[in-house]
């Protein structure tokens, strides 16, 4: 076997996990049910999170992290879903975790003081304004624009499917700084800011959708919105390429929460499996039922493996973008098809809540659609892996 290929995790990141479990465990099932039925924020566990010093993982730590990597990071998120928690708990920290990258890399040494440490100790949220709703994942396409006015910008536009903007101070916000028809390509012109989610110009409006609902996705209408040159990240014009940075990393996070629910997905199958007697014999001996858990475990395992090397090859600065496309892809097929196996299992039960596994249901059913759907990383490995001429 090649020297450095190792598939065991560090003692450090083995804690890691075995910390996390044990947080979680505080927040069990019945939690979660309450908060997505009440489409509540779940505060305790983000705090509890936050005092654990979780949210620092990937902050360097001259602004108070830890400064770990991507691995480190997966590890965590993953075993809170796996919690039972799933997407709630994933995307109520999953930002802090990851999202501020293009600040780290790119902000002002004031932009980074400001806002760094207080990510950290859990003080600030802070949401992601990216897509649109006439754009999709077409981000070029964008047309919320940044006109800018002497010591500031002048921001008008829309974003949509925006995460925790209820419950955000700042946004992380893409604008275009001049007009798609008079850049030379199409991704250039547009400007990332971190600026304050000021109500006053800002109209958030909730999205009602079909599972997740303890985080909130919303729409967002910003009029007039005055932005200090100073929240500007990096240079104007090169956003785009900011956002970039974060893409491949985000990928491995989501790939670790959806295969986090497999996981639990599969536990609650199993435990039911054996509990549940009927003909005089538990249900988990019938190969019609055991076998697609089986396969399950199989797909699970397989797409684990995919997203440890692509995690390692990030932290380790080589190219990742064939791996991390790769993983989400597998982990969303695998964690869904977990879930719904598991639901299946548990026949009428499953339908109801009280066995929570409808629930993992509807968010491992999120992970096929976001933050890319399935087609476009297969887009994407046709082009840029198999060199097939691209397809839209």
């Amino acid at each position: 076997m090649p020297s450095g290929m190792s598939f065991e995790l560090s003692d450090d990141q083995e804690l890691i996990r075995k910390s996390v479990a044990e947080l979680c465990a505080r927040f069990d099932d019945h939690y979660w049910l309450e908060k997505d039925q009440a489409h509540e924020f779940p505060q305790e566990f983000y705090d509890a999170i936050a005092s654990g010093g979780w949210l620092g993982m990937t902050i360097p730590e001259e602004y108070g992290g830890h400064g770990l990597g991507i691995t480190e990071a997966t590890l965590l998120l993953e075993e809170v879903s796996r919690s039972g928690a799933a997407m709630n708990g994933a995307s109520a920290i999953h930002l802090s975790i990851f999202g501020m990258q293009p600040v780290v890399k790119h902000g002002s040494d004031e932009l980074k003081a400001e806002t760094l440490p207080r990510i950290v100790d859990g003080d600030l949220h802070v949401c992601f304004g990216v897509t649109e709703p006439g754009a999709g994942l077409d981000t070029s396409r964008i047309t919320t624009f940044a006109r800018r006015e002497g010591d500031h910008y002048r921001v008008n536009g829309r974003k949509v499917w925006i995460s925790k903007a209820l419950e955000s101070e700042k946004i992380l916000l893409l604008t275009r700084t001049t007009l798609y028809d008079e850049v030379a390509k199409k991704t250039d012109g547009m400007t990332l800011f971190l600026t304050d989610l000021d109500r006053a110009h800002v109209d958030i409006r909730p999205i009602k959708k079909m599972g997740r609902n303890a985080v909130s996705s919303n729409e967002l209408f910003i009029d007039d919105l005055m932005v200090p040159v100073a929240h500007r990240v990096g240079e104007e014009g090169q956003g785009f390429r900011y956002i970039l940075d974060g893409l491949n990393p985000e990928r491995m996070l989501i790939a670790a929460e959806a295969l986090g629910i497999g996981r639990v997905a599969l536990e609650k199958a199993v435990t039911y499996g054996n509990e549940r007697h009927v003909f005089n014999r538990p249900i988990g001996m019938n190969q019609g039922l055991q076998f697609p858990l089986a396969d399950s475990l199989a797909r699970l395992d397989a797409a684990e493996l995919v997203l440890r090397k692509a995690t390692w090859l990030y932290d380790n600065g080589k190219p990742c973008g064939r791996e991390a496309n790769t993983a989400k892809y597998l982990c969303a097929d695998a964690g869904f098809g977990a879930a719904d196996r598991a639901l299946q299992l548990h026949g009428g039960m499953g339908y109801s809540e009280e066995y929570h596994v409808a629930r993992y249901f509807r968010e491992a059913r999120l992970m096929k659609i976001a933050p890319v759907s399935q087609e476009m990383i297969l887009n994407f490995l046709g082009e840029h892996v198999l060199g097939l001429p691209r397809s839209y």
